[in-house]
């Protein structure tokens, strides 16, 4: 008998995950025709939505994993049933770009939007968006030398400072004679 008594929760938790991410949650109805052409370009030129790529391949192979402990007999199966499942819905990946473009439409005006897409598209744009992250990574690491350096030496300014003000405070103030018993 095959065993996949976990397969409708899986399948019904998966659904829910997936739509929980994938279900419109603006509604684009105030926003133009020319807004979400503009809201499109910026997005493709900044790759704004490269990172959800990866959503359905993660939830399928989650899928995957749940139905393969629950019933390993029937890998093969699961695999490819999963996968054409996969498939089906990755048509539903438009509903996601349609929802950012709506995002971005309501967040930047038309001319913001072209001049996003004009900026990123450039090469100059393209090579921030390629290199930025490396220099933003090395700008870090060149703040925190300066860091510990300004550290050290504000440290050592203040010590000194503090020594030459209080030693001498130290020296002239009266010794407390003790009292003679």
């Amino acid at each position: 008998m095959i065993k996949l008594a976990g397969l409708g929760r899986t399948l019904g938790a998966a659904a829910v995950i997936f739509s929980a991410v994938m279900v419109p949650v603006l509604k684009a109805q105030d926003v133009s025709d020319e807004q979400m052409k503009a809201a499109r370009a910026a997005i493709t030129a900044i790759g704004a939505t490269n990172n959800f790529d990866n959503i359905l391949p993660n939830l399928a192979a989650r899928v995957k994993t749940s139905l393969i402990q629950a019933s390993p007999n029937y890998e093969e199966l699961i695999n490819k049933t999963v996968d054409d499942k996969a498939l089906e819905l990755a048509a539903r990946r438009a509903d996601l770009e349609r929802e950012a473009a709506a995002i971005y439409a309501k967040t930047f005006t038309i001319d913001e939007l072209n001049a996003i897409a004009a900026f990123y598209s450039s090469e100059a744009g393209k090579k921030l968006l390629n290199n930025g992250p490396i220099a933003s990574r090395e700008m870090l690491k060149a703040a925190d030398i300066w860091a510990a350096g300004i550290s050290r030496d504000l440290n050592e300014a203040t010590s000194k400072e503090l020594e030459a003000t209080l030693v001498p405070q130290t020296e002239a103030a009266p010794a407390v004679e003790q009292p003679a018993q």
